[in-house]
Parts: structure tokens; sequence; C-alpha cells
């Protein structure tokens, strides 16, 4: 009875190395299924939609203030130093910076510091006079871009 009971004691080896496995095939289903980078670039999308509309509405808010005269958008696109001048701090506090490019996620709150390149946004105003404002370093395939 005493050699029986020693024997059954502990798992195998071959016991623990399925039991490895399987944890190993859970976490990775998990981690696809979590998909990390997926999730930082739908982040960095919707901060960048909610940039978008942020300068449209600061835009939109300018040509109310100045009988619908529009502030000085840059052709073909870049917001540049005198659409920041035009717009900060009266309709928008900061000119927003696209969150890939500027690791900080800080924004532009001197107009004398915006360069090209450095926002990343696009604005322009078609022949009827509809501005749009794009995000042209959208992740995932997406098209961010607002007209009005």
């Amino acid at each position: 009875m005493k050699n029986l009971s020693k024997r059954n004691k502990g798992f195998t080896l071959i016991e623990i190395l399925v039991v490895i496995g399987i944890i190993a095939i859970l976490a990775a289903i998990v981690l696809i299924a979590i998909n990390p980078a997926r999730q930082f670039a739908q982040a960095n999308n919707s901060q960048r939609n909610a940039n978008v509309n942020a300068l449209l509405n600061a835009i939109g808010q300018y040509m109310a203030d100045n009988k619908g005269d529009l502030p000085d958008v840059p052709d073909p696109g870049e917001v540049d130093e005198a659409l920041c001048n035009d717009l900060v701090p009266t309709y928008i506090p900061a000119i927003p910076t696209d969150p890939k490019s500027n690791s900080d996620g800080a924004s532009i709150n001197t107009c004398a510091d915006v360069d090209a390149g450095d926002v990343d946004y696009n604005t322009s105003v078609d022949a009827d006079g509809r501005v749009t404002v794009s995000a042209p370093n959208a992740e995932l395939g997406a098209t961010i871009s607002v007209t009005r």
C-alpha cells in the first residue's frame, strides 16, 4: 500500500507540457484579439478626428465673427503661422498637432513656433467657399476629412 501512494504523487512531464502548451495557445489568442497596436492606432485616429473638428469649428467661429470672411487659410494645405495667428487664442486655445508625429501630445500655443510639417493637418477652401480640414496621416487606412 505504501508503494502505490508514493508513485501517484505529482504530475508527469507530459501533463505539465500539455498544460503549458494550452496556456501558450490561449495567451496567443488573447493577444491577437486585443491587438494593442490596432488599439493605439484607433486611439490616434480618434484624436485626429477631434482635432480636425476643433480646427474646423474654430474657423467657423472666426467666419461668424468676421462677417463670413475666411481666416488666412493656406493654399494648398498646411496649417501655418498666419492661420494660427487668426485662431489662437480667441477661437481655439492652441493649434493641435498630430498624435503620432508629436510624441508628447503637446499643442502649439505660440504661433511663431508653427513651421511647415509641425501640425500635419491640411486645410483648403474650394470655389464655393467651403473649408475642408483633413488629417493626411490617419492610420489603418482611415480617411479623416471634414468639410463645411
